[in-house]
């Protein structure tokens, strides 16, 4: 009985879940070196435009802490816009979570704020949210 192990002790992490549209993802940041894993590809890969990744990096380089920490995200719904927009919130609160001191830093520049714009649903009698059929006089 002497084979049993007792559990290795883990190193922090902090989660944070980010909404924007209808996307939405949750962020693991234990400390480490910035290494950012999406879906389990890499973060250029997954967002090869320069904007998004500026995007969903911003909590980081607004705190000074983008080379303090490596980033596990899960990310789903929506589109690349959608996605950057979740993953931002959640990195957002992630860092929340790391230290509540960050709060005026993160909410000055409205990244603890959820957008909440969403697509507007479709209405019965109509094609779409807004766009009416066509009238017929005669």
């Amino acid at each position: 009985m002497s084979d049993i192990k007792a559990p290795e002790a883990k190193a922090p992490q902090h989660l944070g879940t980010g909404r924007r549209k209808s996307a939405i993802a949750r962020v693991r940041l234990t400390a480490g070196t910035g290494k950012i894993v999406v879906n389990g590809r890499a973060f250029e890969n997954y967002f090869p435009a320069e904007a998004l990744r500026f995007v969903a990096t911003q909590p980081l380089t607004v705190t000074a802490s983008a080379d303090k920490f490596d980033a596990q995200i899960t990310v789903s719904g929506g589109g690349p816009n959608g996605q950057a927009g979740a993953v931002r919130h959640g990195i957002a609160r992630a860092l929340l979570k790391v230290d509540a001191n960050l709060r005026p830093v993160l909410k000055a520049d409205g990244l603890l704020t959820r957008d909440p714009r969403m697509k507007e649903r479709k209405k019965y009698g109509q094609p779409g949210a807004r766009k009416r059929f066509q009238y017929s006089k005669r």
